[in-house]
């Protein structure tokens, strides 16, 4: 059976707790003036993880504690993730307060410390007010239903304007097995992650050996394949968690079904990561660069982050403009060996070069085509069979007012 038959994306319930075991909830603990801010993910039951973090050699205290998970115990059952304060950058304090919240989590739901994930995103550098923070979790209610969850996909927004959730059915041993998801991101947002957290929940058996191979190789595709801004945070947390609660026979990559368990897996991560690059600060659309025909997939891909994140084409595209020449730079100083020659350029259904040679257009169409919410800009290198995908968004006015005033 093909894998199109065997993934069935979900349109409705789509939420973190759909798989089976998952309970969640989310609430306002203060750390915000307002909005939600605290949440804690929890699976009934000790699921195998995988996790992938942020390559920035400065790493926010809460990496500490839930690499240990990960890499430790290679199980976990709760996470527990907070906005408002990232708790990177605050030396000794900060690594305290990040047990702090993995115990308080602990105790909360009777469950062993090192099954506990701590996750943080906000402003760096200001140590974090624990008093709310403890009386937040110890009074946050967990539940099954779908408001549940939606309080998680809300209360771990900054600057985030949309909630990103996401969810699939597959068939693996004839048993359903659902695997979903919710994000947030916006600004600071590069290779490799970004101020992103996703946090991935399914009920399929799988060993953590396996789960952490597939996952490691998805991020490259879809959470490494966004830019937004350039720049790389502190705090960037791609976990996945498997409770095995479907009961199908325990999932490696010897098993008749892998594949269609890591298509689910590069399915949530790929919805997740195109609703991250869309929701860029102060975008306008979302940005897909596809190259074709290159040497490899890496180089490929190379390319099509380098486009996708040069300013000059994102301001380009924030103003509907088809100058292609800003695309053919930054292929150029992509630093991947290139034969220009044989190049060519597509803005949406729109030929701008072939092989190495401009196509004359109308501006106007390009330019009616460009003020889509959602536009691809497609390159044939010409040199090979390979290709590689990257998504992000246009620059405009709001990005640096938004940024500008990021602490005030």
């Amino acid at each position: 059976m093909e894998l199109v038959q065997k993934i069935q994306k979900q349109y409705s319930h789509k939420n973190v707790i759909t798989p089976k075991g998952y309970r969640a909830g989310g609430m306002h603990c203060g750390l915000k003036y307002k909005r939600s801010d605290l949440a804690i993910i929890y699976s009934e039951v000790p699921a195998h993880v995988a996790g992938v973090f942020t390559t920035n050699a400065i790493q926010a205290a809460p990496l500490h504690v839930t690499k240990e998970v990960v890499y430790e115990t290679k199980k976990m059952q709760a996470i527990v993730v907070n906005s408002g304060n990232a708790n990177a950058c605050t030396g000794k304090q900060g690594l305290e307060n990040a047990y702090k919240m993995q115990q308080a989590t602990a105790e909360k739901l009777g469950i062993d410390s090192n099954l506990v994930g701590v996750a943080s995103t906000g402003i760096i550098g200001e140590q974090m007010n624990m008093e709310p923070v403890l009386t937040g979790i110890d009074k946050l209610y967990i539940g099954t239903s779908s408001e549940n969850a939606i309080q998680v996909s809300q209360a771990i927004l900054t600057t985030d304007t949309v909630t990103k959730t996401t969810s699939y059915v597959l068939d693996i041993d004839g048993k359903e097995v659902t695997i979903s998801g919710v994000a947030k991101g916006s600004g600071m947002i590069a290779p490799n992650m970004a101020t992103m957290l996703a946090f991935i929940t399914t009920d399929a058996a799988v060993t953590s050996e396996a789960l952490q191979q597939a996952l490691s190789s998805i991020t490259d595709q879809t959470f490494n394949s966004i830019t937004v801004d350039g720049d790389t945070s502190t705090n960037d947390t791609v976990l996945v968690m498997a409770n095995g609660m479907a009961e199908n026979d325990m999932l490696t990559d010897e098993h008749p079904d892998w594949d269609v368990f890591v298509e689910g897996v590069r399915a949530v991560s790929e919805d997740l990561a195109k609703m991250i690059a869309k929701d860029g600060e102060g975008a306008t659309k979302l940005v897909e660069v596809n190259v074709n025909n290159g040497m490899c997939e890496e180089t490929s891909r190379i390319i099509a982050k380098k486009v996708v994140g040069s300013p000059l084409v994102k301001t380009a595209m924030y103003g509907n403009d088809g100058n292609w020449g800003r695309i053919i730079a930054a292929i150029g100083y992509s630093g991947v060996p290139i034969d220009p020659n044989k190049i060519s350029i597509k803005i949406g259904p729109f030929d701008v070069l072939s092989m190495g040679e401009p196509v004359p257009f109308e501006d106007a169409a390009v330019t009616h085509y460009l003020k889509k919410s959602e536009v691809v800009i497609d390159i044939d290198l010409g040199i090979g069979d390979a290709s590689g995908t990257a998504w992000g968004c246009d620059l405009s006015y709001d990005y640096v007012q938004i940024n500008a005033s990021y602490r005030t």
